[in-house]
C-alpha cells in the first residue's frame, strides 16, 4: 500500500498523519482501531493476525522496516 492510500485511511479514521513515516502511521492507525500496533514487528515471517489489512506489506518489509524501535 502506498503512502497516499495509507494517509486516506488515516484521514477516514481521524488519525493525524503529520510527518509520520509509513510504519509509524500504520501503527497509529492500528492503535486507533483498538488493534495491536504490531506493524513491522513480525519475526521470521510469523504473524497471527490473518485478517490484518497491513499484513502483506508488513511481512514483505516493503518500507525496509522489519522491527520496531
Amino acid at each position: 500500500m502506498n503512502m497516499q492510500e495509507i494517509r486516506e485511511i488515516a484521514r477516514e479514521r481521524h488519525v493525524v498523519a503529520g510527518r509520520l513515516k509509513k510504519g509509524d502511521l500504520i501503527r497509529a492507525i492500528q492503535r486507533n482501531e483498538g488493534n495491536f500496533d504490531c506493524y513491522g514487528s513480525a519475526r521470521e515471517g510469523a504473524c497471527s493476525q490473518l485478517e490484518c489489512i497491513w499484513r502483506k506489506d508488513c511481512l514483505a518489509g516493503k518500507d525496509g522496516f522489519r522491527t520496531r524501535n
